[in-house]
């Protein structure tokens, strides 16, 4: 049989196929191979018992990608989800994941939910942060079931990661776009400010035949560090109109004498938040890239 696995907890993998979900074990020959199933994979697997949905996995199928993180495979897309406001966004988080996902050639969309709790004024400046990043922001509401709409379109006929921090209503959105997954939705702490964290593992939720969303954990320890300093700004899209006008050709844009991109920044065509958050997460590469100490 095809199927496609959905979670993989303990060495137990759990495959979707003609509306089933089989419990399976890999093959050693995985092992010897140097090769691991993943989130996302399609496979061919043999049923040992009906009764009890317990079955092999036989054939890991071609992939289409392959992610490194979050782990997962086959993978059209990713959708990040911050709140507009309780939580405050935390945009050197939001940033480093695009970095993370633009490096993996995942298009990512941004979106800022419960739009209903703050002033047009706000929305505007939270586009307008992103405007120019190369991503597409939508701001939607799940509480009110603003926005949702256009979400489940661009969702369509896609695996799409689905991350952010607790608290900003994945959740909740699952649920309204997958009402059989009866996801945990997790209570707002008052006094951190932060949801409970709900997701310990990846897993692929079915919001129809063609239509996924993975849900993935770890989001607050996200660490951009595996890569030269040098490359970074090359993810920084708003970048690349300066980058000729820089007095260097290989300006770095930190603290180079007559830098195109830092004087956009300081004249505010280019988000001064971004760049501050470039600037933060190219001194950090640099430290490790001198040092070889990772996180």
């Amino acid at each position: 049989m095809i199927g496609k696995i959905v979670k993989g907890i303990g060495g137990f993998y759990y495959v979707s196929s003609s509306d089933r979900i089989y419990t399976c074990k890999a093959r050693g020959i995985f092992r010897s191979e140097g090769r691991k199933p993943l989130v996302g994979d399609d496979v061919e697997f043999e049923v040992i018992d009906e009764s009890t949905g317990e079955g092999s996995i036989e054939k890991l199928l071609a992939r289409k990608n392959e992610l490194i993180r979050p782990a997962a495979a086959n993978v059209d897309g990713a959708l990040v989800m911050f709140a507009a406001a309780s939580p405050t966004p935390n945009f050197g988080i939001l940033d480093r994941f695009l970095v993370m996902m633009k490096r993996q050639n995942i298009d990512t969309v941004i979106c800022f939910n419960k739009s209903d709790i703050v002033s047009d004024s706000e929305l505007q400046r939270l586009g307008e942060i992103y405007k120019k990043c190369g991503h597409k922001v939508i701001f939607t509401s799940v509480l009110e079931k603003e926005g949702v709409d256009e979400l489940r379109t661009l969702l369509k006929g896609k695996t799409t990661i689905l991350a952010g921090p607790s608290g900003v209503g994945k959740s909740s959105l699952t649920n309204l776009l997958a009402p059989d997954a009866c996801m945990e939705t997790g209570e707002l702490s008052r006094k951190v400010m932060r949801g409970k964290q709900t997701t310990r593992h990846t897993e692929l939720i079915r919001i129809d035949d063609e239509t996924f969303i993975c849900d993935t954990p770890g989001f607050t320890s996200l660490y951009v560090d595996d890569m030269p300093a040098r490359e970074l700004k090359s993810y920084f899209t708003e970048f690349e109109d300066y980058e000729g006008s820089c007095r260097f050709l290989s300006c770095m844009h930190i603290n180079e004498p007559s830098c195109a991109v830092r004087d956009a920044a300081e004249s505010g065509n280019i988000s001064m938040i971004r760049y501050e958050n470039y600037v933060r997460m190219y001194e950090e590469l640099s430290h490790k890239n001198h040092t070889g100490k990772a996180r």
